[in-house]
């Protein structure tokens, strides 16, 4: 149960006068009080409520699907006590959570467990957006986001998925061309295809028992997809980097072969994340601990 009240109406005014003002600064000139006095009344609300009604960044204000649906009664008032009581005592996890991940991780991790995990939740709905791009997961109201690389953005919270390193790869049509390479030389020889994310100007870093070595390409191709990056290289395109536990099918059926198995590059982090850890809504909490459980990049 939540535990709510009338001061509560105070506090849900203030909410809807946030909104109807754009920030807390223009509400607490309205208010005739402070910007923190605001910003700390409607954090005193979503405590009440136990449910997060928005989500702030430097430049911007965004309502959470809960606070749309507060700020209806928000503005009303009448009978909101009865009404929010309502909308967040739901037992069973239900509604919409928003999930974005790039291609590769879309098609071979993410796809196989739609099933179980609608099983288990049969009440949430998904919205699955995929792009090999980096989405503003509070511009564009996302819930989730499954990103590769360190997070560096601290108004968001990541939980370590995975781990793993780059290795090299070839088709055996490429190899039967070019033969297996044995020195730098004869890889920087062949052609190459680069991902432009993780590529440096042409050129790509590895390491060798953990002595730096810098590949150099005479020639090659680039992408921005992993998922189209991998399949350039079964195609024999050329030699790539790539993460192993992204193409485990494809070396099981022997369409491609590792090269120069002491050349990886540096750890590389999978990692789940959303902007807030406070008054995270149960049905995003439940894909959050459903992700999290199932080893989603078991080699």
């Amino acid at each position: 149960m939540i535990t709510i009240n009338h001061g509560s109406l105070k506090l849900l005014a203030i909410f809807a006068t946030v909104i109807d003002s754009g920030s807390f600064a223009a509400a607490a000139r309205r208010l005739h009080s402070s910007r923190s006095r605001v910003s700390e009344q409607v954090s005193q609300l979503e405590s009440q409520l136990n449910v997060r009604l928005l989500q702030r960044s430097t430049r911007q204000l965004k309502l959470t699907q809960e606070g749309e649906k507060i700020l209806q009664h928000a503005r009303q008032l009448d009978g909101i006590l009865q009404h929010i009581e309502a909308e967040l005592t739901d037992t069973e996890p239900s509604g919409r959570v928003t999930l974005t991940m790039n291609h590769d991780i879309a098609h071979k991790f993410i796809l196989p467990k739609l099933d179980k995990l609608a099983q288990r939740y049969p009440q949430i709905s998904l919205d699955l957006i995929v792009d090999d791009d980096p989405l503003d997961l509070i511009e564009q109201q996302i819930d989730l986001a499954i990103r590769i690389g360190f997070i560096r953005d601290e108004s968001l919270v990541a939980r370590i998925l995975h781990q793993e390193r780059f290795a090299l790869f070839a088709s055996p049509t490429l190899l039967a061309q070019y033969g297996m390479p044995n020195t730098v030389a004869e890889l920087e020889a062949m052609p190459w295809l680069m991902l432009k994310q993780t590529a440096e100007q042409g050129a790509q870093m590895l390491f060798d028992n953990g002595e730096p070595v810098m590949i150099q390409p005479l020639r090659h191709h680039s992408c921005n997809s992993p998922y189209l990056l991998q399949q350039m290289v079964v195609s024999g395109l050329g030699v790539a980097t790539l993460l192993p536990s992204t193409v485990q099918q494809e070396i099981s059926d022997g369409k491609l072969v590792t090269l120069c198995e002491s050349l990886h590059s540096e750890p590389l982090v999978f990692s789940l994340v959303y902007p807030s850890r406070h008054q995270v809504p149960q049905r995003t909490r439940a894909v959050i601990d459903f992700l999290l459980s199932e080893s989603l990049f078991q080699l």
